[in-house]
């Protein structure tokens, strides 16, 4: 059981690794785990479908809102690879 959540862990810890190297910039993109964790994935968000889109809604008094719809929008455009 210790094992499988040790792979998990690094799992979790590579796919952050990876989603911070494509998708952020600045200060951001330098951070460690613990203040992503704080500034970006403790965001509460919402997702709102209306006809064929799918938006993101944040609050917009949140200091970081931009930067994380900046990196949202970052992997929206990464290109799909051919399966």
């Amino acid at each position: 059981m210790n094992a499988a959540w040790m792979q998990l862990v690094l799992a979790a810890q590579d796919l952050l690794g990876y989603a911070k190297e494509l998708t952020l910039s600045g200060d951001l993109a330098k951070a460690k785990p613990q203040t992503l964790r704080y500034r970006l994935l403790h965001q509460a968000g919402r997702l709102a479908r209306s006809g064929r889109r799918t938006r993101l809604r944040l609050a917009r008094h949140w200091p970081w809102a931009e930067d994380l719809a900046a990196a949202c929008r970052r992997l929206d455009a990464l290109p799909l690879p051919a399966g």
